[in-house]
């Protein structure tokens, strides 16, 4: 049932003005009852009981030129059934609630009916008196509702309206505060959202500023830090290189530091890595098949045997080859170096044709469900008990570069054992920008 209730903040406050406005338009209708129609129907059945004891009395004791004075006078006619039922009273709709009134007032029981037929009558007759009695009324303008159906349509109007831009001005700063957060989620620093709205809107929005500008600037100073770290290490790591390569090529050490070093600057390059994952530059339409196949072929320390490619053709999709490529070469590292052979690489696109994905398979035995999530963080490792081998950035790489794509990442133990990673990406990815 949660369904039929607002969901949104506009939503509901747009429910909360309605319903306050039905409200209160019941509430007016209720006191226009009590305190204008209810009293103005008192009058009217008063002076209806009035004018019927007079004509009573005249119809009984008056003398014939009394009752066509007062007849002219007033206006009431005394009427036989006959006649009246030829000129109308059957048609005239009886209206109890007024017949209770006018018996309070005359004290004997009373029949009244409403009709229409060259102007508006009442129909009155009491028990004590054989004959109807017809009193003519105003005759009502429909012109005259006109104004007021217009006037009361104006208010409705307006008010609605004013609850929209009520409800829009008080939701704004949180759907730009919402849509700020979102692309932070993605590593996309905003600048500084606009303070404006009610005092705790600019408060929440202030310290939002605030705690974009202390993230923006420690990612800053991180990348910096960690592409700093790579700078500074490769010059002594290449004088060592170049060191060992003049040492005697049969001394037992020197293949185990050149092994080091190589192992070193491997870690250095995904240090690099992983300080420009945020440079959202080198974007074109590739084919995700061919990146894909690409790597595969290119990698010089992989035994094609172990790759099992299950490619279907995708169409295009705007992404940065140089990111992905990457992606692909440290999820098959980490099946690799985690997994079992074979390694299953399939591809496939969206019923929408939005998204491009690829997925990678090993089949080792897989890591507990519970650190599926923090394996993604830097200088984690999924599984505790695996190798210690790495830097602990490779799938930190690939989340950043998915992010950065406006990806989405979805890991999980595959079924028949290993682990299973789903990289989702959007054909579009600058529109997506742009829509921000």
């Amino acid at each position: 049932m949660k369904w039929l209730f607002p969901q949104t903040a506009f939503a509901r406050t747009m429910a909360l003005i309605a319903a306050v406005l039905v409200l209160n338009l019941a509430l007016t209708y209720l006191l226009l009852v009590l305190y204008v129609v209810k009293p103005g129907v008192d009058q009217l059945s008063t002076l209806v009981a009035r004018h019927v004891t007079v004509a009573q009395f005249i119809d009984v004791e008056g003398t014939e030129g009394g009752k066509v004075l007062y007849r002219e006078i007033s206006g009431v006619e005394s009427l036989p059934v006959l006649e009246a039922e030829a000129l109308g009273v059957n048609e005239a709709t009886h209206y109890q609630f007024l017949s209770n009134m006018l018996f309070e007032v005359l004290g004997e029981p009373v029949e009244l009916r409403l009709g229409s037929q060259d102007r508006l009558y009442v129909w009155v007759r009491t028990a004590s008196h054989p004959n109807w009695f017809r009193i003519p009324l105003a005759q009502l303008d429909d012109g005259r509702f006109s104004p007021l159906l217009l006037f009361l349509f104006l208010i409705g109007l307006f008010s609605v309206i004013s609850a929209a831009w009520f409800a829009r001005s008080l939701n704004q700063p949180l759907h730009e505060l919402k849509e700020a957060a979102d692309r932070m989620g993605h590593g996309i620093f905003p600048g500084s959202l606009p303070e404006r709205g009610a005092s705790e809107l600019v408060a929440v929005t202030r310290a939002f500023n605030r705690m974009a500008r202390s993230m923006g600037q420690m990612e800053s100073d991180r990348s910096l830090l960690l592409a700093g770290i790579s700078h500074d290490l490769r010059t002594p790591l290449t004088r060592i290189r170049l060191a060992v390569e003049m040492m005697d090529p049969s001394d037992p050490l020197v293949d185990g530091i050149i092994s080091d070093i190589e192992d070193m600057n491997g870690i250095l390059a995904q240090f690099a890595d992983f300080a420009r994952a945020r440079e959202r530059a080198g974007f074109s339409f590739v084919n995700l098949a061919d990146l894909i196949e690409e790597v595969v072929s290119s990698s010089q320390y992989l035994n094609p045997d172990w790759i099992q490619l299950e490619l279907t053709e995708v169409p295009d999709a705007e992404l940065q080859p140089v990111a992905i490529k990457r992606i692909i070469s440290n999820l098959i590292t980490n099946a690799r170096r985690y997994g079992s052979e074979p390694i299953v690489i399939s591809n496939g696109v969206s019923e929408d044709f939005e998204f491009v994905w690829f997925t990678v398979r090993d089949h080792g035995n897989g890591i507990p469900d519970e650190q599926l999530e923090e394996m993604f963080q830097p200088f984690t490792r999924g599984n505790k008990v695996r190798s210690d081998e790495g830097s602990g950035l490779g799938l930190a790489i690939v989340k950043r570069f998915t992010e950065m794509h406006r990806g989405e990442l979805i890991a999980s133990n595959a079924v028949g054992g290993g682990l299973e990673i789903t990289v989702r990406l959007p054909r579009y990815m600058n529109a997506m920008a742009l829509n921000d």
